[in-house]
């Protein structure tokens, strides 16, 4: 249950001091359908985490709880809504309970998946510039990076490199 009191979607793959907590903006259909985080036919995500280091292998979506085994996190920003971003209802963001969970679980980076959960999770107006890589903000001690979004609707602005960059500083 969110702190709302809603049912999640998906819940969180969370623990003490991991490495990186990836969060993204919601759970896409096919993984809401799966039950699965980044579930969907073309994401990007799990073959990315393998190719460059974060994994040693391909997990597939159903494997989604064995990142903890890596030192990795996942949750979401809206827990209570899945679809593509557009979807998504207004207010059902939660950069506060996200915000909690990391100074709860306090990992070293929160890397978010796509800058449209970047936006909503330091509560920046949708359309403000944001870049991708290292950003000024921290949330208590952890690090905050923002990746290019692996989803296939996303595909015409992938770009493996900063996901390369955050296996290698992180």
């Amino acid at each position: 249950m969110t702190p709302r009191g809603q049912q999640t979607v998906l819940p969180d793959v969370l623990g003490d001091g991991l490495r990186i907590v990836f969060c993204g903006s919601a759970a896409g259909r096919a993984s809401a359908l799966a039950r699965a985080y980044y579930a969907g036919p073309g994401n990007l995500f799990w073959p990315t985490l393998a190719r460059v280091g974060l994994t040693p292998r391909r997990l597939a979506p159903a494997e989604f709880r064995e990142v903890l085994r890596f030192g990795l996190g996942l949750t979401d920003l809206c827990q209570t809504a899945s679809g593509a971003d557009r979807e998504l209802p207004p207010g059902a963001d939660d950069p506060a309970a996200l915000r909690a969970k990391v100074l709860r679980f306090r990992p070293q980076v929160l890397a978010f998946v796509g800058k449209r959960a970047a936006r909503g999770g330091l509560e920046r107006p949708a359309g403000a510039p944001l870049r991708t890589g290292w950003q000024d903000a921290r949330i208590g001690d952890a690090r905050v990076f923002v990746l290019p979004s692996p989803a296939g609707t996303a595909r015409r602005y992938w770009d493996e490199r900063p996901w390369r960059q955050l296996a290698a500083e992180a």
